[in-house]
């Protein structure tokens, strides 16, 4: 749909997206900026790969663990587009994003030290024996924060990025690579400290009368996370001195309209943001629709990931016995290998986005992803059909396999991390949005399935005795249509067509 005379005139007006301009930022700065993924994704790699067995261990069922993870797109929801939109409008000495970025990182230090400590908080508030109710409440807490953290950091970071490397698109997917492959360096530190077993006996005081082993690793882990944070968040943002929004600059039209604009802003800012969405030309709502496709596949894979490893191919449950334990180990295992592939990935990723084009490059992937979750219902099968007792671990050649699957899902998994981004910030400037406002919209096309697979996976898994096979199978349909949209549906730019010639 064309977008009015007059909305088009306004939209080149509005003061928040109107910029000095810059100079060309070398890669290498944009490599630093980038580098707070890194601290991001390390916690995030903890939380995907430790924290959905551990609120089992605390008494939630399997049934309702999902439900724990809803803060994540419900805070995506609101969260993000909210700073995104703040961010946008931000006239703060330091710059618009950088504030942002480094309260989400004060924000995750907070969150999980709660996490780490809630079975010392609970025991505090009297839990004692099975029912931990106190430490749930306190987990619960820390891990909803923690996702609201998550999200107040990397939308602004998206955004610097963006901001930083303006209408040129090849910059712009270099850029989203960047921050893709330090994606994948928090992801093998992350998963690889999930892996290790023996951080108590490093960090002996983390035991602790309310804290077990398991616990104790866990608490562990995340004092390695912060140091993690604060190392890449005091490198991304003393990397460029980011002007603060002027809105004198190069027009008095602008300082009339600001009164306007300041008074108005919060109120209108859920008007602006789905109002946007009648000017949207049909690229863009194919972009949207792939990538909620494509969320309704990854979602459960990231929920259950591990808790997979652990029932389906080690025959555990939590609190009873060692299996579990060791099947969620080795799934964080397999999820650092899939880090190892997903930076890979990044480094060629331009190139081929290049030669291919993006849409087919993101198409091509989600039908491997599609694959590989229907591998994974395959390899379930054959391990709930031999003849073993519980304590049996399974063959190496099971576990080989689910390793391999967990790998091979680095790849597609690295283009969705920066693929969508740079499609929509570069087909979305003729809206005259600022960038913060428009990683927002995206973001609601990734949130809202992630909504539907929190409420419903669980659930759904219990309706059909309990294993993650339902909702994987569900991934794999979704993500199999995801690609095929992707591959015929989303042209290439001009951009595009032009360097693939060169």
């Amino acid at each position: 749909m064309a977008i009015p005379e007059s909305q088009r005139h306004r939209a080149r007006n509005r003061p928040a997206v109107r910029e000095p301009v810059r100079a060309r930022v070398p890669l290498r700065q944009l490599l630093r900026v980038a580098s707070v993924a890194c601290g991001i994704q390390f916690g995030w790699a903890l939380q995907l790969s430790l924290l959905t067995p551990y609120v089992q261990e605390l008494g939630i069922p399997h049934a309702w663990a999902s439900v724990i993870w809803l803060c994540g797109p419900l805070s995506g929801f609101l969260v993000q587009p909210l700073v995104g939109h703040t961010s946008d409008r931000c006239t703060s000495p330091f710059g618009r994003r950088r504030p942002f970025i480094v309260a989400g990182a004060a924000s995750i230090v907070v969150a999980v030290l709660i996490i780490g400590h809630s079975a010392d908080i609970g025991w505090l508030f009297g839990d004692r024996g099975e029912k931990k109710m106190g430490a749930v409440v306190a987990f619960v807490i820390g891990f909803w924060l923690l996702d609201v953290a998550n999200n107040m950091t990397q939308g602004p970071c998206r955004a610097l990025l963006a901001d930083l490397t303006g209408k040129d698109h090849r910059r712009t997917r270099v850029a989203n690579a960047y921050f893709s492959l330090f994606m994948a360096v928090g992801n093998i530190l992350g998963f690889a400290t999930g892996a290790y077993s023996g951080w108590f006996k490093i960090f002996p005081f983390t035991v602790t009368s309310a804290c077990n082993v398991n616990c104790a690793n866990l608490k562990a882990a995340f004092f390695l996370d912060i140091v993690c944070i604060a190392i890449t968040t005091y490198v991304s943002i003393t990397a460029v001195n980011e002007p603060p929004l002027n809105f004198n600059h190069g027009s008095t039209h602008l300082s009339e309209e600001l009164p306007e604009q300041s008074s108005h802003a919060q109120e209108a800012f859920f008007w602006e943001l789905f109002g946007t969405f009648r000017y949207l030309s049909g690229p863009i709502w194919v972009i949207l629709f792939v990538t909620a496709l494509n969320w309704i596949g990854w979602f459960p894979f990231l929920l259950f990931d591990t808790d997979w490893m652990g029932r389906e191919i080690y025959g555990g449950d939590p609190n009873e016995g060692q299996n579990y334990h060791t099947g969620v180990r080795m799934g964080a295992l397999g999820l650092m290998l899939n880090s190892v592939l997903l930076g890979l990935t990044s480094l060629f990723m331009e190139k081929l986005s290049r030669k291919l084009g993006a849409g087919v490059v993101w198409g091509i992937s989600n039908i491997i992803m599609s694959v590989c979750f229907v591998s994974m219902l395959i390899l379930a099968y054959i391990r709930n059909s031999m003849n073993s007792v519980d304590s049996d671990l399974p063959p190496n050649g099971v576990v080989i396999a689910a390793l391999v699957i967990f790998a091979i899902l680095g790849i597609p998994l690295a283009i969705t991390y920066s693929v969508p981004y740079a499609l929509i910030s570069t087909r979305i400037e003729s809206l005259g949005l600022g960038q913060g406002l428009s990683m927002g919209v995206l973001n609601l096309a990734i949130v809202v399935p992630q909504i539907v697979v929190s409420i419903g996976s669980g659930p759904l898994d219990q309706l059909f005795g309990g294993s993650n096979s339902p909702s994987f199978a569900v991934a794999a349909i979704a993500s199999f249509a995801s690609g095929l949209v992707a591959i015929l549906a989303i042209p290439r730019t001009r951009a595009d067509k032009s360097m693939a010639h060169q």
